[in-house]
């Protein structure tokens, strides 16, 4: 079985976020990831984490304005000075959090605009974080999001990213492989797992249940066999990351709703 970490943004909004740290060690995980931690007092979450036995393997650098609309601004020109701002506070956050990754929100290509006016801006901001990320021994991931969830999203498919990190070439900066997001766009996952996983260039998984992005045992795709694949894949290339279970409860609304929907996570359901 892989090793997973509990999403703290989606997962237990039975409780307050920072009660969450307390539920997802009682049910067994070992690590958590979360969307923004900038709301919080970084002692405060270091804390959290020390007190449950948590590691915390992924959060995403500053967005821009998420209230507005705005999904990241690594591709957006103008907004460099405000990009580079949020990848310093972000590995500040990193550095008080023990945290190997940081991902990085392309963006939504502006209306009138060609995506392919994007581009240099966007390697050019990479290259930067990735940089800087070195020098902290911290890793910048990028991710394919699917248009449904975020229409216009500059990055959308694995062989673009794959491409991207390619072109820049360096190890601290890699694609985050989001199963949910990689299904609606263009399927064939396991397929892609096998093709991009030995290539070193991915550092995370997510999963979610498709279509409704709920418990990844609810929809059409078959997770126990593809939890095998990337058990099988890792074991040849030696790869070590995390699954991230960035999934909305179904019983969201319940009580002990998260809990309840973590059969999936027991090792005979997936056999």
């Amino acid at each position: 079985m892989p090793r997973f970490a509990a999403n703290l943004s989606m997962l237990y909004p039975e409780h307050d976020f920072l009660h969450r740290f307390t539920a997802a060690a009682q049910d067994g995980f070992q690590a958590v990831e979360f969307l923004f931690p900038y709301a919080f007092d970084a002692q405060a979450l270091r804390q959290r984490l020390d007190d449950n036995g948590l590691s915390q393997v992924l959060f995403n650098a500053p967005p821009g304005n998420w209230d507005a609309g705005e999904r990241g601004l690594a591709c957006l020109p103008g907004r460099e000075q405000e990009f580079q701002t949020g990848i310093l506070q972000a590995l500040d956050y990193a550095e008080a959090l023990n945290c190997p990754r940081i991902h990085v929100m392309a963006g939504i290509v502006p209306q009138h605009q060609a995506r392919q006016s994007l581009e240099q801006t966007y390697l050019t901001n990479l290259a930067w974080a990735a940089e800087q990320a070195q020098k902290a021994g911290r890793d910048i991931l990028i991710e394919p999001i699917n248009t449904r969830d975020i229409p216009g999203f500059f990055l959308n498919f694995q062989a673009q990213a794959h491409h991207i990190v390619a072109q820049i070439n360096t190890p601290h900066l890699k694609v985050q492989m989001d199963l949910y997001h990689c299904q609606i766009m263009e399927g064939d996952v396991a397929t892609k797992i096998r093709q991009y996983l030995p290539t070193g260039r991915v550092g995370h998984f997510q999963i979610a249940g498709v279509p409704l992005r709920h418990e990844p045992d609810l929809g059409e795709l078959n997770y126990s066999y593809l939890f095998d694949v990337i058990d099988d894949v890792s074991a040849a290339c030696q790869w070590q990351g995390w699954v991230g279970c960035e999934y909305r409860p179904a019983r969201a609304s319940a009580p002990n709703g998260t809990r309840d929907g973590l059969a999936w996570l027991q090792a005979p359901k997936l056999k």
